[in-house]
């Protein structure tokens, strides 16, 4: 089981690539629980979100530097690919020596390397649920990787619908495990 941040990334963006894999031909249009995406928007997302880490954490870039650099299509005709690459260079910055002590330079405000990785890294576990779901594939998470995720999202739950990019939070049904807690804190029904 993963234990060290480092770790916990490193295993968020391997069970996320394992499911990009599974994608059918056919299935890239699909909807997902992410309302308004497809199955192709939430792997660009989750691709994109890979991709800002090295102009922001190892080049020390503000976003307002890298600008529009990385809107719009960033999986081309080989989405596979261009999520392994993004993947790895964001494994590579993030393993960086001293990287997790950086500031990074975030639209809300700088924050520390570690700070981003966790948020990243809780990003990639939520998102491969929705995209398992959206595919038909094994959509139960690994447990610690949804404890690390909870402890993540704990602090923010209750903003976290306010900043337009989550639904509101559900319910937690009594008993439910943490899976369902983590999908629930985060407006998904599991």
């Amino acid at each position: 089981m993963p234990e060290t941040l480092l770790e916990q990334h490193a295993a968020a963006l391997r069970l996320f690539g394992e499911r990009v894999r599974e994608v059918a031909d056919a299935q890239w249009d699909a909807p997902t629980p992410c309302t308004e995406w497809s199955v192709r928007d939430l792997v660009n997302h989750v691709t994109g979100e890979q991709r800002w880490i090295p102009p922001l954490l190892t080049e020390g870039r503000t976003v307002a530097e890298v600008g529009d650099g990385l809107d719009g299509d960033l999986l081309g005709a080989d989405p596979v690919a261009a999520w392994d690459r993004a993947a790895a260079a964001a494994l590579a910055a993030f393993a960086a020596p001293g990287a997790l002590e950086r500031t990074v330079a975030l639209s809300y405000g700088p924050t520390r390397g570690s700070a981003y990785c966790s948020e990243l890294t809780t990003d990639c576990v939520v998102h491969t649920w929705d995209l398992a779901r959206a595919i038909g594939a094994d959509d139960r998470l690994p447990d610690g990787l949804v404890e690390f995720a909870i402890k993540e999202v704990m602090p923010y739950v209750d903003s976290l619908a306010a900043s337009g990019m989550f639904a509101a939070p559900l319910d937690v049904p009594a008993g439910a495990d943490a899976q369902t807690r983590l999908l629930a804190m985060t407006g998904r029904r599991g």
